[in-house]
């Protein structure tokens, strides 16, 4: 596979990112964020494009969230903020994004895979796929405006139960909880493409005017308000020595 971190490519009225470091989990760093901003601006524009699939390269992970060995050098509570705010962005661009958008779990996804998966407005899962909030395990919370994107997907005692207990579960509970819409037991990329063709074969006008109706239930402002509070509040936690007596253990590991 290419040694690009992020693949773009686009079939059957549908764009394709694709999340390329397996060796890592497709784990996030700097590279990453620049490469997904440009190609969701990309898949933005593209009249060819009416649904947006994100996934992971592999079978293992659709993402573990931000790469700590990148981050890790990060120690203070403004150096925290820098990163965080830069995905965060991105996971505005994506809840708010114009058209639909989807969370193809080819793979666990946890920590910011989970936060990624919940800006989608779609999730679907390969059933050996875990997913989890798992930050509270470092000693942080959700920092790129998961946990408020969660409490819009879901209600709010299946949300909260998912953020304070910082476990994983499997696909089928998450289907359970409303977080997953499906579960897929074969090919993942081509059972996605089946399960989306009802979209596509749509005009994209009523795929874009359908997307308008569903955005303007959201009270924008307090969406974007609510995001910056808990990215500030990660950031902070990310500055204790808690969050990096727990990371260095990890690290050890």
């Amino acid at each position: 596979m290419s040694e690009k971190p992020v693949l773009w490519h686009k079939e059957n009225n549908i764009g394709w990112i694709t999340l390329n470091r397996p060796s890592v989990r497709n784990a996030i760093n700097f590279e990453v964020m620049n490469e997904l901003t440009a190609l969701l601006r990309r898949a933005k524009m593209d009249e060819d494009v009416k649904i947006l699939v994100i996934t992971g390269a592999g079978t293992k992970a659709f993402c573990s969230g931000g790469d700590l060995s990148a981050f890790h050098s990060l120690k203070t509570e403004d150096e925290a903020f820098g990163m965080l705010s830069q995905m965060g962005k991105v996971l505005d661009e994506l809840f708010f994004f114009t058209k639909p958008t989807v969370a193809l779990l080819n793979g666990s996804a946890v920590g910011g895979g989970c936060e990624i998966a919940a800006a989608c407005d779609i999730r679907l899962a390969r059933a050996e796929a875990k997913v989890g909030f798992i930050q509270g395990r470092l000693g942080i919370t959700t920092g790129w405006g998961g946990g408020s994107y969660l409490l819009e997907r879901v209600g709010q005692a299946e949300g909260m139960d998912l953020l304070y207990s910082s476990s994983p579960i499997t696909a089928k509970q998450g289907m359970d909880r409303g977080f997953i819409q499906y579960v897929i037991k074969g090919s993942s990329k081509r059972e996605t493409e089946r399960y989306l063709k009802r979209y596509t074969q749509q005009p994209l006008g009523v795929i874009a005017s359908y997307k308008a109706l569903q955005l303007q239930r959201y009270d924008t402002q307090k969406i974007k308000q609510n995001v910056l509070l808990e990215i500030k509040r990660c950031a902070k936690l990310w500055a204790s020595d808690e969050h990096h007596k727990r990371v260095d253990a990890f690290l050890k590991k």
